[in-house]
This record gives structure tokens, sequence and C-alpha cells, in this order.
């Protein structure tokens, strides 16, 4: 159990209720609502297949070329793809601690949803036993965002630079979880990050 009072991902202080955790319950429900979301946004990548599937009607006996298949979907529907290879390696460490079982049979599908349903099943004991357990919501999360942005059109968070007390910019996102300053060494959590002030924007030449 962790010894530290504060979240491994987010560098929040912990309460009360939330002593020996790993993770804190925000993390946790940002986990938590990934894996129930990733098998329906796995789902709609077939709907993607196509560079520029859905932009115009189909022409019965049209002699066109037909339309090239995106390479990047077909990466994301890989078996050892960032999607189901990441869900189902942690499923592989879950299972050495007994806690998941993987199944290698059904359809690239059904072992998302599977590998998704096993993990946010047994996610109460990863935030309080798995030291990793930071590490594992970050794969999750990030492969979350790929399937969104993929799937619905969502745009990449906005960077925002902000600086640090020795003046060096850092570039962040309202999601960054914590970064280090390159210049000085000094750490920031999430919340610690968000209260630097915001860097002045450079006059033009």
């Amino acid at each position: 159990m962790n010894d530290l009072d504060t979240c491994l991902r987010c560098r929040r202080d912990l309460r009360d209720h939330e002593a020996g955790r790993y993770l804190c319950e925000r993390c946790e429900t940002h986990a938590a609502r990934a894996l129930t979301e990733i098998p329906g946004l796995y789902k709609q990548l077939g709907t993607q297949l196509q560079r520029g599937a859905g932009t115009a009607p189909a022409v019965s006996g049209s002699k066109a070329a037909p339309v090239p298949l995106r390479l990047d979907i077909l990466d994301l529907q890989m078996e050892k793809g960032p999607i189901l290879g990441v869900l189902q390696g942690w499923v592989r460490d879950w299972e050495f601690y007994g806690h998941a079982e993987l199944a290698e049979t059904n359809t690239l599908q059904e072992r998302v949803a599977g590998a998704c349903r096993t993990l946010r099943y047994n996610l109460g004991w990863a935030v309080t036993h798995h030291p990793a357990v930071d590490e594992f919501a970050d794969e999750v999360l990030s492969a979350h965002r790929t399937l969104a942005r993929v799937t619905t059109g969502e745009t990449p968070p906005r960077r925002i630079a902000v600086t640090c007390p020795c003046q060096q910019t850092l570039r962040i996102t309202l999601d960054t979880r914590g970064v280090t300053c390159p210049n000085c060494g000094t750490g920031y959590g999430h919340s610690d990050v968000l209260r630097l002030p915001l860097a002045e924007r450079r006059a033009a030449a």
C-alpha cells in the first residue's frame, strides 16, 4: 500500500479516507470511465476506416478507384496495437496477482470489451495494492483519448505556457499530471503547475 500522502498520478494530497491508496478517487473515476467507454469507441473505428468515409453518397456502378484505407485506424485495430495490446498487457500483469483472466480466443472487439470489463472490475484492488497503477491509468486514459479523437473528432487539449520562478517556460495542458522544470529541476504536481503564472507572449520581430 502507498506510504506517501499524495496520489501517484496527479500528485494531489490524499484525503483522510483515501489514506493508503496509490490513486485518489478522482483518478480512479477517470480510469473507470475510460474503461467503460473504450469498447464502444473501439467498435466505431470501422466507420472511420476509409479516408473520407461518410463524406459523399455512394454511386451505384461507379468505376472510381476504391477509397484508400487509413493506416492509422488499422494500427489501432491490430491485436498488438496501442488499444488491445495495452489492455491485454495489463490483464496479463494483473493475472499474475490473481486479479484478472486473459481471454484470447474471441474476436478483437470481444477481447477489448472483456479486457476493459475485467480491469474495471478489479480497479478497486489495483488502486490500493498495485504500485504501478498510475502507469496503468495513464495508458488507459491515453488509449481513450486516441479513440475519442479518431471517432468523434475531438481536438487535442490546448497547450498553455506558464513560467517557473527560474523564468523557464513550461508548456502544459489542463490535464497535465505533473512536470519537472528542465532548467532548475523543480517538480510540480498537477495543482502546483496550474498555479504558475502564464508566460508573457513575445513581441513579434
